[in-house]
């Protein structure tokens, strides 16, 4: 098999796992992983994961590789709130949330984060579309928030809130404090409400 033959296979994927291609063609040479990742052809985004360099380069696609390469997982935490403009900086790696133990991958394109909860707090995302119509999983601003103070516990005092310099438009006027109460019940930690009471008294 020749490149040109896998590229027209998974193109629309754009991400593939060696699974996924060694069941599609159980007599692929696994010498090409190598080849093509030396020539620039394939991009090896972790173990067992690859993509197609030119379909990586799309808007946002470092997204769609993070959703794709360690499921159940959903984009939240700092990246989540960055994409919200809720805080100001540039975030340096795509951190997730995830039911699988937790895990930090590195790769050409950025580096990924994931932090474990238990399954029954995987929720409170939605499926965000790309520009070329992919999609990946995307926290709702209020559960971004509870998943930051849940994981992150030192945000427990007025000082620390104030470092998030979160956006005084969004927490005054858009935050959905009915959608935010609804999940910390969900989540059902006294210590987490105790964090988002001391968030609130700043606004």
């Amino acid at each position: 098999m020749n490149y040109l033959e896998f590229y027209r296979r998974w193109e629309r994927q754009g991400i593939v796992s060696r699974n996924e291609i060694m069941a599609w063609c159980p007599t692929f040479d696994r010498n090409n992983f190598t080849r093509w990742v030396a020539q620039g052809l394939l991009l090896r985004l972790r173990q067992g994961w690859y993509g197609i360099p030119d379909i990586l380069g799309r808007v946002n696609y470092d997204r769609v590789v993070a959703e794709r390469i360690y499921r159940p997982s959903y984009i939240s935490l700092h990246t989540a709130l960055s994409i919200y403009d809720i805080i100001p900086e540039a975030v340096v790696q795509v951190t997730c949330v995830t039911s699988l133990k937790t895990a930090r991958f590195g790769n050409a394109m950025a580096q990924y984060a994931y932090y474990n909860v238990k399954p029954q707090l995987m929720f409170g995302y939605e499926p965000v579309s790309t520009p070329d119509g992919r999609t990946y999983m995307l926290a709702l601003p209020e559960k971004a928030l509870l998943d930051l103070l849940y994981l992150f516990p030192f945000y427990n005092t007025i000082e620390e809130l104030k470092e998030l310099r979160l956006d005084e438009d969004f927490m005054t006027d858009d935050l959905d404090r009915e959608r935010l109460a609804c999940y910390q019940q969900r989540i059902g930690c006294k210590a987490l409400d105790s964090r988002v009471k001391t968030l609130l008294s700043l606004y």
